[in-house]
């Protein structure tokens, strides 16, 4: 089940071919950063969470639980433990009987026999808590499972800010040597040289800021597994690959097969053996004693026994019934308060996703070719003084703003994405082989 939700969550990065065998697209990156390049093979998700798998405490905590229920569910099955009692009278008197002369000594075998179906009653809450442990510990791993996506998810995108600001530092350089030419032709004054030169710096810091964001968010995925220093330089995915999912009905269908709910299936379970018990408590169990007295005065031996009954259960196992009642109708209302909260988030959820995925295949499509144009058409018009410094600087700004906007938008897409896997725990692209078909990536010459 678990390596199931593994592969469920890669495809929020990496849903490189379905089951029709669709090609994967061109990945975001035509090569890893200089900075970040490495001659291992990449992490994929599949293996970030297999480590986690292997080393995170939180899934051996709930695991950690079943010995414990385990012991419970043995001592349920034991009834009331047998008694033997001995009882020595008229022992060390006074008077013509002294010493042990007039001792009478009772051996008594006693217990309790139970009424109501308390044993089974017993059996049944430890089963039930023993059984309530799967959902919980399902629940545990679609947890860990988005924690770990959305650490990976934050490396992919460190390393999609490098490369815009890459992209950002490369047009800047030009803009620089292209103002230095025209400063020692004397076409441009001065501040156009010093105006390019402070937006490369810019465009470096942005650089730099995306390095560290990189380190940072690859230490914080290798401290899942325990690792002091990231062993990865490289991770594979496409934060822009977005694809489409299936229907929102059929997604709100799978909520009802949702670890969440089958928790509260659980604990419904435990409180229905919860209340069984507490109506066994309506038949009063029955104390017995059965034993044997001997007298030294007369030398008889005699068969004693008897029993005892409370009284007044009925009205003691009232409360304890009523408060059972109770528990159980709250975990009917727990379950249709949760239940709708998912349904509310899932709609939220998928309704995000959607929006984002529009809005980065229309501006893979529609905006940045157009401003890829724009900002080659501005280059060649300042080389030949046509049009301003600032109009070019204008037009290179605005199409790194729309990488970053789209980039953002992703992002967003790639969130929700996760939240839905974590709801569902199922996979959520469509079957259909033109799923991806209108999944429009930048060319290789947007990206540059």
């Amino acid at each position: 089940m678990w390596m199931r939700l593994a592969a469920v969550a890669a495809i929020a990065f990496v849903p490189c071919a379905s089951a029709q065998g669709t090609a994967p697209l061109a990945p975001f990156f035509d090569s890893p950063p200089a900075a970040v390049s490495s001659s291992a093979p990449p992490l994929t998700l599949e293996q970030a969470i297999a480590r986690v798998a292997r080393q995170h405490p939180d899934l051996r905590l709930v695991d950690a639980q079943r010995p414990l229920l385990e012991a419970r569910l043995d001592a349920a099955a034991f009834g009331p433990p047998l008694s033997v009692g001995v009882e020595l009278e008229n022992a060390l008197g006074s008077g013509n009987t002294r010493g042990f002369d007039a001792a009478e000594l009772t051996v008594t075998l006693a217990g309790v026999l139970e009424r109501g179906g308390k044993l089974d009653a017993r059996r049944v809450l430890a089963q039930a808590n023993l059984d309530a442990l799967a959902p919980q510990r399902e629940t545990a791993r679609l947890d860990l499972l988005a924690a770990v996506a959305q650490r990976y998810l934050a490396i992919t995108e460190a390393r999609a800010r490098l490369a815009i600001a890459e992209t950002d530092i490369d047009q800047r350089r030009r803009a620089v040597a292209a103002a230095r030419v025209r400063l020692q032709a004397g076409a441009s004054p001065e501040s156009v040289l010093m105006t390019a030169q402070a937006m490369l710096a810019q465009a470096e810091v942005d650089r730099d800021r995306a390095r560290q964001a990189d380190r940072a968010a690859r230490v914080a995925l290798a401290a899942l597994w325990r690792e002091r220093e990231p062993g990865f330089d490289v991770v594979s995915g496409d934060p822009l690959r977005l694809p489409v999912l299936q229907p929102f009905d059929e997604l709100a269908r799978e909520l009802q097969r949702t670890p969440e709910l089958a928790v509260l299936a659980g604990e419904r379970r435990v409180r229905e053996a919860q209340l069984q018990l507490a109506r066994t408590l309506l038949r009063p169990d029955v104390s017995w004693q059965l034993g044997v007295r001997n007298s030294r005065d007369s030398g008889d031996t005699s068969l004693v026994g008897g029993f005892s009954l409370p009284l007044g259960s009925v009205r003691r196992a009232d409360p304890d019934i009523r408060a059972a009642e109770a528990e159980l109708a709250l975990n009917g209302v727990e379950r249709e308060a949760r239940a709708l909260q998912l349904y509310a988030t899932l709609a939220e959820a998928h309704g995000r996703y959607e929006t984002s995925r529009l809005e980065v295949n229309r501006m893979a499509r529609d905006v940045l070719p157009q401003l890829k144009r724009a900002e080659n058409a501005a280059e060649k018009a300042w080389r030949a003084g046509a049009i301003s410094y600032m109009e070019w600087a204008q037009l290179q700004a605005m199409r790194i703003e729309a990488r970053q906007r789209q980039l953002e938008a992703a992002m967003a897409a790639q969130t929700a994405l996760i939240e839905l896997q974590r709801l569902t725990g199922q996979g959520l692209l469509a079957d259909a082989p033109q799923a991806t078909a209108d999944t429009a990536m930048p060319s290789t010459e947007d990206r540059r």
